[in-house]
């Protein structure tokens, strides 16, 4: 059985308490479509009556709209029940405004990607900033994909200095990429993984890559982009899929597995979100979502009990269930 939204988990090594469940705040930022204020501290508000207490942002979403807007909802709660991670890698400035970027409000800056030393500290002191927090729980490497000699040898050194300082209580890596994931692992001493889109019911990529060297080096495993993009969440030929639109592969794959779902009695989301929970290695599993409603939906999907023959299932229609 999946955990609740506000079951505890442990994330790391070093004690550090949060919810089974955690609010994904790149959509906050505008991902795809606008999001104003009000709307964005309203889905954050709903998220803590719902029990979450686990807030995942980055410089990257919205361009500091995210942070933003996220301290600016958390102002006032006590600091000590809620744990935020925000990620290192990228610089805001105006030289990078011109990047393409999925988020539709950018205020006139863009992506720098710095994993150097003094870059990570920059990046740390500038969330700050714009969260108006006194601290952050967890700081990522955030897609260091085709910077990994850089991450390893500047990034992750200057993290865990920070960590031992005490100025961050857990560090990890963020990515897409399962590669980078396990590499970042085996060559570091990093507390979690931020592991997007690649242990979902469309895509197992990280399942053997990630899952089992996170296990044997006792690394937290956090899961991103359960819905991928959306398209899990509420399924529809316009829903994105991986920051995009679906191809057809992807739509008839969609209704296969929807099929499967209601054959047993349940939904596609309800399934989607508590897919991660299947394996032990994963001890959080973030939810994106951009209104109040959207945030009730996945914690009504984390409510459902879901039989055991549906699991057979879809094993049996080529998704891995267990590890």
């Amino acid at each position: 059985m999946a955990p609740r939204a506000a079951d505890p988990t442990y994330l790391g090594r070093h004690g550090l308490r949060a919810t089974a469940i955690g609010l994904g705040c790149g959509p906050l930022g505008g991902l795809f479509s606008p999001v104003t204020p009000e709307q964005a501290v309203a889905t954050v508000q709903a998220a803590w009556s719902a029990g979450v207490r686990l807030f995942d942002v980055a410089p990257l979403y919205g361009y500091g709209r995210s942070e933003r807007l996220l301290g600016r909802a958390l102002a006032g709660a006590p600091r000590d029940e809620f744990v935020v991670s925000t990620k290192v890698g990228r610089l805001l400035r105006p030289e990078g405004a011109d990047v393409p970027s999925h988020f539709v409000e950018t205020g006139g800056l863009g992506p720098v990607f710095d994993f150097s030393a003094e870059g990570i500290q920059r990046s740390l002191e500038e969330s700050l900033e714009r969260l108006g927090l006194d601290r952050i729980d967890i700081a990522y490497v955030h897609d260091p994909d085709e910077h990994m000699e850089q991450a390893l040898g500047e990034a992750w050194p200057a993290l865990a200095r920070l960590r031992d300082a005490g100025v961050v209580a857990s560090i990890g890596v963020g990515t897409n990429d399962a590669g980078t994931a396990a590499r970042f692992v085996r060559e570091s001493d990093i507390d979690c993984v931020l592991l997007a889109n690649r242990v979902n019911l469309l895509d197992q990529g990280g399942v053997a890559e990630v899952l089992p060297v996170c296990s044997e080096r006792q690394v937290s495993v956090v899961i991103g982009g359960v819905f991928a993009s959306g398209i899990l969440a509420a399924p529809s030929p316009d829903a994105p899929y991986e920051y995009g639109p679906a191809g057809p592969e992807i739509l008839a794959r969609v209704s296969e597995l929807e099929g499967i779902c209601s054959g047993h009695g349940v939904t596609l989301q309800e399934v989607a979100i508590q897919y991660p929970f299947r394996f032990s290695a994963v001890t959080a599993v973030l939810a994106g979502a951009r209104t109040p409603d959207e945030v009730d939906q996945a914690a009504s999907a984390l409510e459902r009990d879901l039989p055991d023959a549906l699991w057979a299932d879809l094993e049996r229609h080529g998704v891995p269930t267990r590890a």
